[in-house]
């Protein structure tokens, strides 16, 4: 049976959040290097895509380890 978010403490609340958003964080920064591999190989189309996407993956990355401030409550 899963657990009501609800009956979780503020703190693990915050916990579960940011874990998930860790794991977001990384899923798509993975996806766009994979994307930018694509491109670079010839597979897809090259717009200057490849470029783009290092730098979305590269401020992902960089925007995930920093750690967010606690504002209020869960």
């Amino acid at each position: 049976m899963p657990a009501d978010w609800t009956l979780l403490s503020d703190e693990l609340q915050i916990v579960v959040s940011r874990q998930a958003l860790d794991k977001a964080s990384s899923i798509i920064a993975e996806q766009a290097d994979l994307l930018a591999q694509e491109i670079e190989s010839g597979r897809l189309e090259d717009r200057g895509g490849a470029d783009a996407l290092r730098l979305l993956a590269a401020i992902v990355r960089l925007n995930g380890a920093a750690e967010p401030a606690v504002m209020g409550r869960a």
